[in-house]
């Protein structure tokens, strides 16, 4: 084998790897912005339920932890 094919050989096999590692980051982009998308909606519900839990126990009557009446 003469030398231009083995640096034909060599330069194939780097654009495989090279092409595999492009496939490979494109899809660790999109798992990521994918899960970036779940953290970002599920931040949201937390805050929503923080507000709708604090609203709550603002219109609860007396303190939280008091007994019922009949007690």
């Amino acid at each position: 084998m003469n030398d231009t094919a083995k640096l034909s050989e060599r330069i194939e096999a780097l654009e495989v790897r090279l092409t595999y590692q492009d496939e490979t980051i494109e899809t660790l982009n999109q798992t990521i912005t994918a899960q970036w998308k779940q953290i970002d909606a599920l931040t949201r519900q937390i805050a929503e339920l923080r507000d709708r839990l604090q609203e709550a126990e603002r219109q609860a009557p007396g303190p939280a932890n008091e007994r019922p009446p009949h007690y």
